[in-house]
């Protein structure tokens, strides 16, 4: 998402240093007219605004551990990642006593999202940060939403991805359902998409192909959102709640079924795929 994410950047009229571990990755975003830096610390140097999207809270520590000393003093670093609410909101601490400033602001929109612009960005800063971090965020995304402190954003994105695979996981159900019953995917999915099934994992992300004509299931599950990064981030969120001690059973359980599913066939996989272990499971 990084790429397309820096592509747009480009295009608002900012001039965009980009670095990334993949050779390809670094090539796409040079034909969108991101710089290439030689590293992660050179990325950096003269840079006001420093934008980190990785896979977890380890390589988030890492990354701020090369770019902090890197940074000019008073940069402001805005990390797009989904990662624990305690490493968003120690990263950010690091950042401020190093004298810069810091944001989390997750995403949610997917790759889809991340090419057209229209992300949503859940913030977790000081309002003067999110001041500062606004017109970057507005020429990615097209809903920005201040959830609180430092760390707020985290939390909101976790809870909300809770949201969204608990649903993927019914409305698959349904649809196996409704293939015992010899209703068509069209069928189920004209009566639940007006009606009070209705979701974003039906109406955008249907996990049949058909219905929906630029939902992964029409491509074969290649990744819009991915099926490890969706088990991740319910592990987040599977986390939080036993560290809450909280009777949150749905939760639990579609953070068990996305963990089982990625780490067999389905970690490359779009996270609606899920569908294909649903309906083996009946045979």
């Amino acid at each position: 998402m990084g790429g397309p994410m820096a592509a747009n950047l480009v295009k608002a009229g900012h001039r965009v240093t980009g670095y990334d571990l993949v050779p390809e990755a670094l090539r796409q975003a040079e034909t969108a007219g991101v710089g290439r830096a030689a590293s992660a610390a050179d990325a950096v140097r003269d840079a006001e605004v420093v934008i980190t999207m990785l896979p977890a809270g380890r390589q988030v520590r890492a990354a701020y551990a090369e770019l902090l000393p890197a940074a000019r003093p008073g940069t402001l670093f805005v990390d797009c990642s989904t990662i624990d609410v305690a490493d968003a909101r120690a990263v950010q601490a690091l950042a401020r006593r190093a004298g810069h400033r810091a944001v989390d602001a997750p995403v949610s929109g997917g790759a889809t999202g991340a090419t057209a612009g229209t992300l949503t960005f859940m913030v977790g800063a000081a309002e003067a940060d999110l001041t500062a971090a606004r017109p970057v965020l507005e020429a990615m995304g097209a809903t920005i939403v201040h959830c609180g402190a430092s760390g707020a954003g985290q939390a909101a994105k976790i809870c909300n991805n809770m949201i969204l695979g608990i649903s993927m996981i019914a409305v698959s159900e349904a649809f196996v359902l409704g293939e015992s019953l010899g209703l068509s995917h069209q069928a189920l999915f004209d009566v639940a998409s007006t009606a009070s099934g209705q979701c974003w994992a039906l109406t955008s992300n249907c996990p049949v192909p058909g219905p929906v004509p630029a939902s992964p299931a029409n491509r074969d599950y290649r990744a819009g959102f991915a099926a490890a990064l969706m088990a991740k981030d319910l592990g987040l969120a599977a986390g939080a709640v036993k560290a809450a001690g909280l009777p949150v059973e749905l939760g639990l359980r579609a953070a068990e079924l996305y963990a089982d599913f990625a780490a067999a066939e389905g970690a490359g996989l779009d996270f609606s795929a899920i569908i294909t272990t649903i309906r083996e499971g009946g045979k």
